[in-house]
């Protein structure tokens, strides 16, 4: 008798235990979430009002400052980049902009999980289209005429991906609705010769200005691949090993890129690196940090990418020369895209 009332008096105090454990993450989540409402002290200010992708001089991002407005799309001038911010009131978790055309991706909360969606939208931020993403945003652009947007997803429930993440990279034509739900769908030439597997993924969609011509990343075979697609053959072509989320030069001439270099933690394995497309010679630029990012060339001249911050993601510049030195330019934020 002794014993069951011992094990009985152990059990509740199990119970009682894993409830107050329980009770203790629920409260301290929510503190957390009470404190990511609210303005920190000494963060960049940010006040509502009129956002439109058809502003020269000004640079658009999600902001990230803890506050009412985090995760919002705000506009700074772009020659003040840690200058107040105006917010737009619609979240992102991946943007880019180009033309007065803009992509959006976000999640949408469910009673059980998130899902997520892309939305094309106008100059004044009103969204034209919508369609479903496969998985967790990773990457977005638009096209230099705004005529095409990208986004790319992490997804699971392929079986030659193990333990190893997959993708879906998916192109718009935002003139007619139409949709390419996966570049796996189109023909690929490697080192000459068409090729297929079923382990490849895309990711990293970048433009040309021509409508037709794009860059991405092709992986197979546990290798990275510099690819040009053609949008009317619907072809990919590798160009150059070891290339990670390219971004094309305003002249189309140079892909910024990060690199995994042998010798660095796994966890942090890439340098950022500029090629050239004539030449396929290699630059090494000033950033010694490990850059988990698509860049986003500020000019012929400057690169502007994330690094994890306090809260979030900060931006950084360096030069695409491999001179200088990198530099934070604003705080809490991300996807930055600067409107010609």
């Amino acid at each position: 008798m002794t014993t069951v009332r011992t094990r009985v008096l152990i059990l509740v105090s199990a119970v009682c235990v894993l409830a107050a454990v329980g009770l203790a993450s629920v409260l301290h989540a929510s503190a957390r979430a009470d404190r990511r409402d609210r303005a920190q002290a000494g963060g960049p200010g940010v006040t509502p009002g009129t956002v439109t992708l058809r502003e020269p001089g000004r640079l658009v991002f999600r902001n990230m400052a803890w506050g009412p407005h985090r995760d919002e799309l705000t506009s700074v001038p772009a020659s003040a980049p840690d200058a107040p911010r105006t917010a737009s009131g619609l979240k992102c978790l991946r943007f880019h902009a180009a033309s007065g055309t803009g992509v959006c991706l976000q999640s949408v909360h469910g009673p059980v999980s998130d899902t997520y969606r892309a939305l094309i939208l106008d100059a004044r931020l009103r969204t034209v289209d919508r369609y479903d993403v496969p998985g967790i945003p990773s990457r977005a652009r638009v096209s230099p005429t705004g005529h095409f947007a990208a986004w790319t997803a992490f997804v699971g429930g392929d079986s030659y991906a193990g333990t190893d993440f997959s993708t879906r990279a998916a192109i718009v034509d935002t003139r007619t609705g139409k949709l390419i739900p996966s570049l796996e769908a189109f023909r690929i030439v490697k080192d000459g010769r068409p090729y297929r597997a079923a382990d490849v993924n895309f990711w990293g969609v970048t433009f040309a200005a021509d409508d037709r011509t794009f860059y991405a990343t092709l992986a197979t075979k546990g290798r990275t691949y510099l690819v040009r697609g053609d949008l009317r053959r619907r072809t990919v072509t590798t160009l150059h090993a070891n290339v990670e989320c390219p971004s094309l030069s305003p002249d189309g001439t140079r892909v910024a890129y990060k690199k995994r270099v042998a010798g660095l933690p796994k966890d942090a394995p890439w340098r950022l690196y500029v090629l050239d497309l004539r030449t396929l010679r290699e630059t090494p630029l000033a950033e010694p940090r490990s850059v988990d990012d698509q860049a986003v060339w500020k000019d012929a001249r400057t690169l502007m990418y994330a690094l994890p911050g306090d809260y979030g993601a900060d931006l950084y510049e360096v030069p695409a020369d491999g001179s200088g030195r990198p530099h934070r330019i604003s705080p809490a934020a991300v996807s930055p895209a600067y409107l010609g």
